[in-house]
């Protein structure tokens, strides 16, 4: 090996689509082509990007399994003609012919999260990820053994005069596997990597791969994916680091890169993308999470009813951002409790944003649920049950509008909504896809002021400024039914997202009764989100993949 040899190394960052596995196969040729013209040698496909990820119980099928290793025995295929080049690319591996899926007694049956090097139209050598994570979104083990089932060590390939150590995530967050990298003669290590985004993700991925980096002394090159999967979303941002651990190469957030990178032993040196603010990091989150659900399952557009309130203004404006205004459609479904203000703001927005906008009215089907219900409920005083009629009646028009042309329903309800049961099974829950389904009452506000102040205020201020009201009653406000939402973002942020008793909340100086009135919405609710539609992650624990609560339990502390 030599000390002073420079390689050319290119981290692929591409946007895979879980099953797709020509398209993804395609991408990964491109981007080799690509880098192979600017005299790189090396280059670095994400984790399982051959497969897309998370794929899921998509493993568990045998041919799902046969297909994959096909797939890659195509596409070292394809790349034999770039002579020189060596292709890590990420993929599920299983020994054998066929192996058991129901089984994991013995390692012949086992399936990997693994990364293969291609090279002169052959697969030359096979590494298996010995770090498997099983917390927040993560159940690798559920799907595969550990690398060391396999009585596999540690890969080290020689490109250009430089030993390159192949790791994949979660190997990387522990010490083992990069120092028996390193005691294998690696001089760099590779890292593959399907990180999903949430709120200070970034700031902990490049600091723990700098301490990961100062530990072994070498530098660390990390590919990671980008685009949006069902709940997850994947920030891109692939970046490498010095022997010291300090940034010498980042590409760009949310979209594709080809991220060239020129290594030694010590050095890194490549283009730097700045690292956006964190409102910036949500927007990014949203709108990539919107763009792919919706043009990676093949709907023609969306449509989300438009109430004049902040919620359903800032879904219109992530969803103009991810699609276009030529693919969002919005309606008013005005109420007998709508005010006018509501009605003027909605239209103003509509009209800045150039999307088609309509209004029906549901006041006629409201009365006629009453006149159809008024022997059942004779004596009886409105309360609730009118209000959600409203909604299950707006419910019922965007389903309605959504069957006949084929454009799915966005939800507008957020975070502190769907933690408090503040919204309508079957109502304003109804639809398709929920976009800020993990963003809380406060961040929408934060995101709405970041959104007006890049040029154009797209979002009427009075939207942002006026009290929220679901207005299903006379002078409804939200404050009526829940405590403020800074009082109820902090709890909630507390109790779900960090798991704080409902003891340490209090002695952290909030009013017992309001702790114990959100912590008890919180759990008798869980059977509304539970049917609730998918929606995009961003924080480190959603209602979701990694909220997997039981709807009927007594344990209340």
């Amino acid at each position: 090996m030599s000390s002073n040899a420079r390689v050319k190394v290119a981290l692929a960052q591409i946007n895979a689509t879980v099953g797709d596995l020509a398209g993804n196969a395609r991408k990964i040729v491109e981007f080799s082509r690509r880098a192979h013209a600017q005299g790189v040698q090396l280059v670095l496909a994400p984790e399982l990007a051959l497969c897309g990820y998370p794929p899921e119980d998509l493993l568990l099928r045998p041919a799902f399994m046969q297909s994959c290793a096909q797939a890659l025995a195509e596409c070292a295929q394809a790349l034999a003609d770039l002579p020189g080049l060596h292709v890590v690319v990420g993929h599920p591996h299983q020994w054998g012919e066929r192996g058991d899926v129901r089984s994991k007694s013995h390692a012949v049956q086992q399936r990997y999260n693994a990364a293969s090097v291609l090279e002169g139209g052959r697969v030359v050598a096979t590494y298996c990820k010995r770090e498997l994570p099983n917390y927040q979104v993560f159940d690798e083990r559920r799907y595969f053994a550990s690398g060391r089932d396999a009585g596999q060590g540690a890969l080290v390939i020689d490109v250009g005069g430089l030993k390159f150590g192949i790791n994949i995530c979660e190997d990387a967050w522990f010490d083992e596997p990069p120092r028996a990298a390193k005691a294998a003669g690696a001089q760099v290590l590779c890292v593959l990597n399907a990180s999903p985004f949430h709120l200070g993700k970034v700031a902990e991925r490049e600091e723990r791969m700098r301490r990961c980096a100062q530990d072994i002394g070498m530098p660390v090159l990390y590919s990671h994916l980008t685009g949006g999967q069902d709940e997850v979303v994947f920030d891109g941002a692939s970046f490498a680091l010095d022997a010291s651990g300090r940034v010498g190469a980042r590409a760009p957030f949310f979209e594709e890169a080809l991220l060239v990178v020129e290594v030694s032993a010590s050095e890194v040196q490549g283009a730097v993308a700045p690292v956006p603010e964190i409102e910036a990091q949500a927007w990014g989150a949203l709108v990539t999470g919107v763009r792919d659900y919706i043009g990676k399952n093949g709907f023609p557009g969306v449509l989300l009813g438009l109430s004049g309130g902040i919620d359903s203004a800032l879904v219109l404006a992530v969803a103009v951002d991810a699609l276009g205004p030529e693919k969002v459609r919005t309606v008013m479904m005005p109420s007998p409790y709508t005010a006018d203000i509501s009605w003027i703001d909605a239209r103003d927005m509509a009209e800045r944003l150039g999307v088609r906008y309509d209004e029906i009215s549901i006041v006629p089907m409201f009365e006629a649920f009453r006149q159809s219900l008024a022997t059942e409920f004779a004596g009886l005083k409105e309360d609730t049950t009118e209000e959600n009629i409203q909604a299950r009646v707006r419910g019922i028009l965007l389903m309605a509008l959504s069957n006949k042309f084929g454009s799915i329903v966005l939800t507008t309800g957020n975070k502190s909504e769907m933690a408090t049961g503040y919204c309508t099974l079957y109502g304003d829950m109804a639809g398709g896809f929920a976009v800020i389904k993990d963003v809380a009452k406060t961040l929408v506000y934060r995101l709405a002021n970041w959104k007006n102040a890049q040029g154009q205020e797209v979002i009427p201020q009075r939207i942002i400024t006026r009290p929220p009201s679901a207005e299903l009653r006379p002078d409804q406000k939200d404050q009526d039914s829940l405590p403020p939402y800074e009082v109820l973002d902090a709890i909630l942020q507390r109790y779900m997202e960090e798991d704080q008793s409902i003891e340490e909340i209090v002695a952290a100086g909030f009013a017992p009764a309001d702790v114990e009135r959100v912590t008890r919405l919180i759990k008798i609710n869980e059977y509304k989100r539970r049917q609730s539609p998918v929606g995009i992650r961003i924080t480190h624990r959603a209602f979701g993949r990694d909220w997997r609560y039981p709807v009927t339990s007594k344990f209340r502390a």
